[in-house]
């Protein structure tokens, strides 16, 4: 027999959800990573449909995460701007739509894009994190090339 959730703790878990998304959003835009990283399941994934090529399609893991993120603050100056988020049937499900208006600190290009995320999490924590961006936007504020966006989250 299916487990039957109340409307009280359906709001709680997208409570929950939601506000976990709010968080990936503040702690990214401070430089935050090890809080960010800590907003993930000890086995989240995030993953990039659009990543260009040399650009890492998924990670996986604190470890994944915490080493692909780490040198954003280094790169970027963002400010997560109009976020929306879409009404699901899973609670613990957030899509979210939202843009950054920002500077590339290499360069001093602008790094405006727009996302659009879909988002799982378990008991408030992210378990699988799918983001859809522009990466033409990326490696246009970092240079131009996708070399330059590459390098910039290399860890070499």
């Amino acid at each position: 027999m299916a487990e039957t959730v109340s409307p009280q703790d359906t709001d709680t878990i997208r409570a929950g959800a939601q506000r976990a998304f709010r968080n990936h959003l503040d702690y990214l835009s401070s430089g935050r990573i090890p809080e960010w990283v800590d907003l993930f399941t000890e086995d989240g994934v995030l993953e990039f449909p659009y990543a260009p090529k040399g650009f890492p399609g998924k990670t996986v893991g604190k470890e994944g995460l915490y080493e692909y993120m780490k040198n954003f603050p280094e790169h970027f100056r963002v400010e997560f701007v109009d976020l929306h988020f879409h009404e699901t049937v899973d609670p613990s499900l957030v899509i979210a739509e939202f843009k950054s208006v920002g500077t590339a600190l290499a360069t001093g290009r602008p790094y405006n894009q727009t996302y659009i995320s879909v988002v799982e999490t378990q008991d408030g924590k992210i378990s699988r994190y799918v983001d859809f961006w522009n990466p033409l936007v990326g490696i246009e504020a970092l240079g131009g090339s996708p070399a330059d966006m590459v390098s910039a989250f290399s860890n070499d």
